[in-house]
């Protein structure tokens, strides 16, 4: 049910899901979710947290097998593109299709939303200052820019790829990150040429 409810608000958010669509999506009744989630609200804290478990799964624990340093911090943004090519969600990603949602809108779903994603960025900036402390980037990196370039250049590939079918929004993310890391490392050659 609550992967059904992450694809579902992939496409259209978490304010657009009710129970009710999620029970007919799913064939489940739904006094049976109500069972499980007494109200909407529940239920969107619910999703978000599904939906961290399967970022984390489909992206952050992958990443985790590349050696510490500025493969593991390309892997991680690796991934990300692959989690977007191979389609995992309908909307592409859950977090690009409720950020909005939620940028301007207090409460619990916005707080446990931001939460997710500040840990989300935390995970590359940790990364990316492990680079530095190894040697495998300059030690003048600005490694808060660096995160927020890494993060913006994954949102454009989702972006551009859905509204304006940009069939090379993923290539474009994917080389972006690679020749900033590599204009960025004493060590290129640890990354990928292309």
């Amino acid at each position: 049910v609550l992967d059904a409810a992450v694809s579902m608000a992939s496409v259209d958010g978490l304010e657009a899901m009710t129970l009710a669509r999620l029970a007919e999506a799913t064939s489940v009744s739904k006094s049976g979710l109500f069972a499980h989630w007494p109200d909407k609200e529940a239920l969107q804290l619910a999703v978000v947290a599904h939906a961290v478990e399967g970022w984390t799964r489909h992206i952050v624990t992958p990443a985790f097998a590349a050696p510490r340093g500025v493969r593991r911090l390309w892997a991680l943004h690796e991934r990300r593109m692959e989690f977007y090519a191979g389609g995992v969600l309908p909307g592409g990603c859950f977090f690009v299709a409720t950020e909005a949602e939620y940028d301007d809108r207090p409460g619990p779903v916005r707080d446990v939303l931001a939460a997710a994603i500040n840990d989300w960025l935390g995970v590359i900036k940790t990364m990316a200052e492990q680079a530095v402390q190894l040697g495998e980037l300059r030690p003048d990196t600005d490694v808060g820019q660096l995160t927020f370039e890494i993060e913006a250049h994954g949102h454009a590939v989702v972006t551009l790829g859905r509204l304006l079918r940009a069939e090379r929004s993923a290539a474009y993310g994917r080389k972006a990150v690679l020749d900033r890391l590599r204009s960025l490392s004493p060590v290129p050659e640890l990354l990928p040429k292309e």
